[in-house]
């Protein structure tokens, strides 16, 4: 790093202390990453080298992806969070939901395609049966024993374990010993109760969100942890988010990755309706890429991988995002419903030979990898490999737009049958 001495001297002495101490390893308080938001100019530019010098550290310079399919299996909800345009109520026309056959024939479309993960999460709809998430799970397994199953948010966790009329943990082992590989750690938005109560109001808790994911981490369910940035939180509580994960990764040691997910305000009720003063449009590109940064500073020693979402940010601003500390290309995809419909631009499926083109254009080496972060092949060399799943057309799998016009998937015909 003596090449930057240079610039740290020019650099602001408070900044360039807690950037030198993040280099030495040492841990970066919540109040220290604060700081870091700050930053303009040459200060800003130097968070960026930092975060990527501990990447390359921590990780070296692959580039990993997942080969998976989304199936969001439903889209109607009990809950009307203020940022999700996804969910329909089950009195409207364009609630959909999918059969168990029809889940599972997604799930083996990807398999075949070279899927190694269906990564399930849904709306909670009502009169839901207890077993259902178990039955999927069952199902999918009987089918394809091998498929990774990433699925049901701690929210879907918690409706789960109500409608089965069990605990929370009495809940996870069924649903382990249904399938359920790992879940997501969705649903977490920011965890601060009071903002949670003010963007979505009747939401899973801080409390029950902690209390669902430590007690998955010690049942051996490892799961992935977020953080949705760009509507109407402040800084303090985007670090305090960052540091409440690192605490619990302390703890438990279950945490996969880290997924900053930026707002997609198009569609989202609350900014489509301004129902709060100060509702942002999402990040800014120098907001998301201090973002990812400082989670990486913050959380460099305890949690290795720092995933960004191309669906949201692009492809070209995901490839500037593996320069300011992030590693990972998350998945292929296949089917994206969530941040589709609620606006964004960026598509629902991605190619891996796409991804490790847009790896290769910046000088990294792009790999496949399982749930587990296991590489499973590494592509370091000239010759261009073509998947099967390179091989065909978005058009196969269908649109969120189509979905929720088959009449035969429709929420409300299927209750009166």
């Amino acid at each position: 790093m003596t090449n930057l001495d240079s610039f740290f001297k020019k650099a602001d002495p408070i900044v360039s202390e807690i950037l030198n101490n993040a280099l030495s390893e040492k841990e970066i308080s919540a109040e220290q990453g604060l700081e870091l938001y700050k930053t303009q100019g040459i200060d800003f530019h130097l968070v960026g080298f930092v975060a990527d010098e501990l990447r390359r550290r921590r990780v070296g310079d692959i580039v990993s992806y997942v080969v998976n399919r989304n199936i969001n299996f439903t889209n109607v909800c009990i809950k009307q969070c203020g940022f999700c345009a996804f969910s329909r109520d089950f009195r409207e026309e364009e609630g959909y939901f999918l059969p168990t056959e029809e889940i599972v024939r997604r799930a083996k479309e990807a398999h075949q395609l070279g899927a190694t993960e269906v990564c399930i999460q849904a709306g909670l709809p009502p009169d839901m049966k207890g077993d259902l998430y178990q039955n999927i799970c069952r199902e999918i397994k009987k089918e394809i024993p091998d498929i990774h199953i990433h699925g049901f948010s701690p929210e879907e966790i918690l409706y789960g374990a109500k409608r089965s009329g069990v605990g929370i943990e009495e809940f996870l082992k069924r649903m382990k010993e249904a399938g359920v590989n790992t879940l997501p750690g969705t649903s977490a938005e920011i965890l601060d109760q009071k903002l949670r109560d003010k963007i979505s109001p009747g939401r899973i808790s801080v409390s029950d969100w902690e209390k669902i994911i430590k007690s998955a981490h010690k049942m051996g369910i490892n799961t992935t942890s977020t953080m949705m940035f760009g509507h109407l939180e402040t800084l303090e509580e985007r670090v305090k988010h960052i540091e409440k994960l690192r605490d619990i990764q302390k703890e438990t040691g279950g945490f996969t990755e880290f997924v900053p997910l930026n707002f997609i305000h198009t569609e989202a009720p609350m900014y489509k309706h301004q129902l709060h003063d100060g509702i942002r449009k999402g990040g800014s590109g120098n907001d998301v890429l201090l973002t990812h940064a400082i989670a990486r500073i913050m959380l460099n020693n305890y949690i290795d991988n720092v995933q960004m979402s191309w669906v949201k940010e692009g492809q070209k601003m995901s490839q500037l995002l593996l320069m300011w500390g992030a590693n990972d290309f998350g998945g292929t995809l296949i089917n994206e419903s969530i941040s589709t419909s609620a606006g964004s631009e960026y598509g629902q499926l991605l190619k891996p030979k796409e991804i490790r083109r847009m790896v290769k254009e910046i000088g990294r080496i792009p790999a496949e990898r399982n749930t587990h972060y296991e590489i499973l092949k590494k592509f370091d060399g000239e010759e261009e490999i073509e998947d099967k799943l390179d091989t065909v057309t978005d058009k196969q799998f269908g649109s969120y737009v189509e979905l929720i016009k088959i009449n035969k998937y429709n929420y409300k015909n299927l209750r009166k049958q």
